[in-house]
């Protein structure tokens, strides 16, 4: 167990974790402190879209996994509640981040995901919880896409609601609804995909803790084969 440290220290030292190490290097020592100690440090890197950002919502997702795997599933729900909570009107806040997170925690955990699948999907409904941000819409579909790499079957239901995005103004709605598309698609779906086959329009998106650029026509083709 890592030395206690104040609330500031900690934050400083995970930024500088996740600045400095490697993914894994900076989780081997975050998983050292008790994960209620590392949330709140966590949450407040959610911002920006650099890759220590990036590498925070994936700590989250490791380190709230882990709460639901050790016996503090409850504590676990807490900290989705407190996401869900941040993206309600009502919180006063816009909630960066936690789209992203959500999907990244569903992704590496089963049990959190059959519980809150189904949250993170109104999000994208008109008729649910539909979130008109454009830019937090980014982190939106992100977080689904990474549901429906992780967990496809569960959350098939989604593609209709993400095919809006298809044509939006903005590339990176395109892209990223391509992609989250991707392992969901039916041929229907596909078909209207098949529009962005020639969108060079490029996209920054954060796999495997890289942050790659592709064109949107490439996450098009990725989808319709």
């Amino acid at each position: 167990m890592p030395e206690k440290l104040g609330s500031r220290a900690l934050k400083k030292e995970i930024s500088k974790l996740l600045r400095e190490k490697t993914f894994e290097e900076a989780m081997d020592v975050i998983c050292r402190f008790p994960p209620k100690q590392v949330i709140g440090p966590l949450f407040s890197h959610f911002y920006g879209d650099d890759i220590v950002f990036w590498r925070a919502v994936s700590a989250m997702g490791v380190v709230v996994s882990a709460m639901a795997d050790s016996g503090t599933v409850e504590s676990a729900r807490v900290v989705l509640r407190r996401m869900m909570w941040q993206l309600n009107d009502e919180s006063g806040g816009i909630g960066w981040g936690c789209p992203e997170a959500m999907g990244e925690i569903m992704a590496r955990n089963q049990r959190l995901a059959e519980e809150f699948h189904r949250i993170l999907a109104s999000y994208t409904m008109v008729e649910g919880n539909f979130l008109e941000h454009p830019v937090l819409q980014r982190g939106l579909l992100w977080g689904v896409g990474r549901l429906t790499h992780a967990r496809a079957g569960l959350v098939s239901y989604v593609a209709p609601h993400l095919v809006p995005f298809l044509t939006s103004s903005d590339p990176i709605h395109r892209g990223l609804a391509a992609w989250a598309l991707s392992p969901i698609a039916d041929a229907h779906t596909k078909a209207l995909i098949k529009a962005l086959a020639g969108d060079n329009a490029t996209v920054t998106i954060y796999i495997d803790d890289c942050l790659i650029e592709r064109a949107v026509a490439d996450f098009a083709r990725n989808a319709m084969t």
